[in-house]
């Protein structure tokens, strides 16, 4: 806990380098409506009470401002690190002083065209040396030290849109009301939209504002089904950013998509973290014992009155099962996402492949898999055998260590060029790939 020292001979500077010390932000005091000199003491400002404040880092900007007002008389605002931007109420004092300042403000219209489509180009400000994609977002080490979930996007939305996945991953039983309250309408106030989270429960909305696609759409504990608006700009997006480390969400340095791209975004645990599974609804078994009797009786019932055996039929129905397809395609995917020549690293492409490949292991948890490595015939056997045996692990274990799969569930063979696909051009890269193989 922060203590700030509140004397009438305590001047308008003493305070503000004291705050900024403390919280790593800056602290604007006024006199009416200007900013009072350096000079100024409190005592001339009109402090109506004289001691110490003691702050809280959880304490919000808003809670913090009406309390020096009411408490002290002081009219003050609190400003970003670098004095450049007004901190958004709903920050903390231990969290305002991450947010840094961004070097280009997005223009509103380059914004739109840039964030309003899936299929997007790189907008003209992204281009530049001095507009690489937001670098300073990227958490720092410190950050990354106390966070469970790290985002990894591929274009400014996205990464949004992944920052608020994180969130209710880590509380699966939030209701859309805490969403909002968790990142409020005025993080985006530039966005055009009234509201941040559009509910689409009962809609089939095709709104070009807001993330609508099935893996975009957002689940909360109260059975809603949410939107997030899709227009980012540079500082609102710096704000959501700032808004994650509160609970204990990092950001990476994202890559900015290239021209007909589509973006995405992937998550993953640090320290040790898991996340909470939703609670299951507890089975009702004696209602259905009860219905079982109800039944019962009844067929007894009608059995004793006739004398001829009702004969029953009942019919069947099979869920199509389509995870087949899913992976079929997962697997042309990341078979796109090449590995370099002689090279088993996998590349940020396939680990967003392998990221879609998890959700689905995750909603069918009876699936198994065997990962299998395949080269070409050009080159050493053996070397080619090591491969592709390398490589097959190396999907794995992302899936393991980075995606949470249980090992138990996965298997990898490397084939060199043992089994060919295109047997007419060995040397073929058709022959290099990667095959998932579904065991159950």
């Amino acid at each position: 806990m922060a203590v700030l020292n509140l004397t009438k001979s305590t001047t308008v500077a003493q305070l503000k380098k004291e705050f900024n010390e403390t919280f790593g932000a800056v602290l604007r005091i006024y006199s009416g409506r200007s900013q009072a000199e350096e000079t100024t003491t409190l005592g001339e400002l009109g402090l109506s009470n004289e001691g110490t404040f003691e702050c809280r880092s959880s304490l919000t900007i808003v809670r913090f401002i009406e309390r020096m007002q009411n408490e002290f008389g002081l009219k003050v605002k609190v400003y970003t690190c670098d004095d450049w931007v007004a901190a958004l109420d709903g920050l903390t004092l231990g969290s305002v002083g991450k947010v840094k300042k961004n070097a280009v403000k997005a223009d509103m219209e380059s914004m739109i065209a840039y964030q309003r489509t899936d299929e997007v180009e790189v907008a003209p400000e992204e281009k530049t040396e001095k507009s690489t994609p937001a670098e300073s977002f990227s958490s720092s080490a410190e950050d990354c030290a106390s966070a469970k979930v790290r985002v990894y996007g591929k274009a400014q939305n996205r990464t949004a849109l992944g920052i608020v996945h994180a969130y209710m991953v880590m509380y699966p039983h939030a209701t859309l009301a805490d969403l909002r309250k968790a990142f409020p309408n005025s993080l985006n106030a530039t966005s055009g939209q009234s509201d941040l989270f559009l509910d689409v429960t009962d809609s089939k909305t095709t709104s070009e504002w807001y993330f609508v696609g099935n893996d975009e759409i957002i689940k909360t504990g109260d059975n809603k089904k949410v939107a997030l608006v899709m227009m980012w700009a540079k500082p609102a997006f710096e704000a959501i950013v700032a808004y994650a480390r509160v609970y204990d969400i990092v950001v990476a340095k994202f890559e900015a998509v290239k021209g007909g791209v589509r973006g995405g975004f992937r998550l993953e645990y640090l320290n040790g973290y898991v996340p909470p599974k939703p609670e299951e609804k507890k089975s009702k078994w004696w209602l259905w014992l009860i219905v079982i009797l109800l039944l019962a009786g009844i067929a007894a019932f009608f059995a004793l009155r006739k004398p001829k055996e009702v004969v029953v039929e009942k019919e069947v129905v099979v869920e199509k099962v389509v995870y087949i397809e899913r992976i079929a395609e997962i697997e042309k995917n990341f078979n796109a996402a090449q590995f370099e020549k002689g090279k088993t690293e996998l590349s940020e492409d396939a680990k967003f492949v392998l990221h879609d490949l998890a959700k689905v292991l995750n909603a069918h948890e009876n699936i198994k898999l065997s990962i299998e490595g395949h080269t070409s015939a050009e080159g050493d056997a053996d070397f080619n055998q090591k491969l592709s045996e390398a490589r097959a692990k190396a999907a794995v274990d992302f899936l393991v260590n980075r995606e949470g799969i249980s090992e138990s569930r996965l298997a990898y063979e490397g084939f060199g060029s043992t089994k060919l696909k295109n047997t007419e051009d060995p040397n073929s890269t058709e022959n290099r790939r990667i095959e998932f193989i579904i065991i159950e």
